[in-house]
């Protein structure tokens, strides 16, 4: 195994679209979405282990996080810790990360990974990691994994590509989620993929973006230096993490970036981003109903999606592709095509039953 290799999860997220499992003292990666025994990080650092020495993987998290990650990666050391104080998107922590990792070994290659992702075949995902991380420890680049779509989806964002002979091309451009039409004509064009959110590059490649497009986060962040790896790292980035720009990869870095590759993949991956994604991936009845948790007898019922505690006793009588979700004492009955009004759904519940319920 590679020492060179390095991993980046990313698991600060609170999933809210998840709700009411999904909640900000326990977001959805430390949950067994799918009912497999893992929890979604978990099935993360168990996979990116097959490529990466376990030492090398690192967790990116908010700080109230802590004890949930430890609980459940019982091996991961604090110094394999990011601990956020405070929100500020995605471009703080990779900058973070990359320096904490340029402390220890400048020639490493890192992989950036969402914590919540699902991915049914881990050995091709493997092997397209190796790839990747090839390309990047031989060339000066910014590489991400693109999804071969099999669907207009409106959920995701995408990438164009530059049409090549080579397996991996170089990137003409990102465009956030489109409406359906656009989705549609993306796929009849052919030279579109889903943007996954996975990412691999240098940490010399990183560096150099970041000192480029976001100059003064660079500045911030490098100003401490000495302290990565050291027992004055957390004091300094519980300093400086408040006053750096709120800001994603994708706007700070990789849209601004001249170097941006693609690699098409396909290894069966699901985002998990919705009720409905997560229906998707679950086995169903002969009239398309699932069910994780509990016992579920389903009568005249079709399209559902039941999520309840383990043992649970449940009778769905007359229901249509619905959204059933029960969780301590919380019961969300919500339909398939109105999922993505879950994020107004827990304003209602903050406002009338309080923040203990979100």
């Amino acid at each position: 195994m590679n020492n060179n290799y390095y991993g980046v999860i990313m698991a600060g997220g609170v999933g809210s679209r998840f709700w009411p499992m999904s909640t900000t003292e326990h977001p959805k990666q430390f949950h067994d979405m799918l009912g497999t025994g893992d929890s979604l990080i978990q099935k993360t650092f168990t996979r990116l282990e097959k490529t990466i020495p376990s030492e090398n993987i690192l967790i990116s998290t908010n700080a109230n996080y802590k004890k949930l990650v430890q609980s459940q990666l019982k091996s991961v050391t604090d110094n394999q810790l990011l601990l956020e104080p405070c929100m500020r998107n995605t471009s703080p922590c990779v900058l973070y990360a990359a320096l904490k990792i340029n402390a220890i070994n400048p020639d490493g290659i890192m992989i950036i990974a969402p914590s919540d992702h699902w991915i049914d075949d881990e050995d091709t995902f493997s092997d397209k990691i190796k790839e990747a991380f090839s390309f990047c420890e031989q060339n000066d680049v910014l590489m991400t994994l693109g999804i071969e779509p099999n669907s207009p989806n409106t959920g995701y964002g995408y990438i164009q590509f530059e049409e090549q002979k080579s397996a991996i091309k170089k990137v003409k451009q990102f465009t956030e989620k489109p409406n359906l039409e656009k989705a549609k004509e993306f796929l009849l064009k052919g030279d579109y993929l889903w943007n996954a959110g996975i990412f691999i590059w240098s940490v010399k490649s990183i560096l150099k973006m970041y000192e480029l497009a976001l100059p003064e986060m660079y500045a911030l962040f490098t100003s401490g230096n000495d302290f990565y790896n050291t027992d004055k790292e957390t004091e300094f980035i519980n300093k400086v993490y408040p006053k750096s720009e709120n800001i994603s990869i994708d706007f700070g870095i990789l849209e601004k970036a001249k170097n941006v590759y693609v690699l098409p993949v396909e290894f069966g991956w699901n985002d998990l981003g919705t009720w409905g994604s997560l229906y998707n991936k679950l086995p169903k009845d002969q009239t398309s109903n699932a069910a994780v948790g509990g016992e579920v007898i389903f009568r005249d019922a079709f399209g559902n999606m039941v999520r309840t505690q383990s043992g649970k006793k449940v009778v769905i009588q007359g229901l249509r592709n619905y959204i059933v979700v029960e969780k301590e004492g919380v019961l969300l009955i919500c339909p398939k095509e109105a999922e993505q009004d879950i994020k107004e759904i827990t304003t209602d519940v903050k406002n009338t039953f309080g923040t203990d319920y979100i």
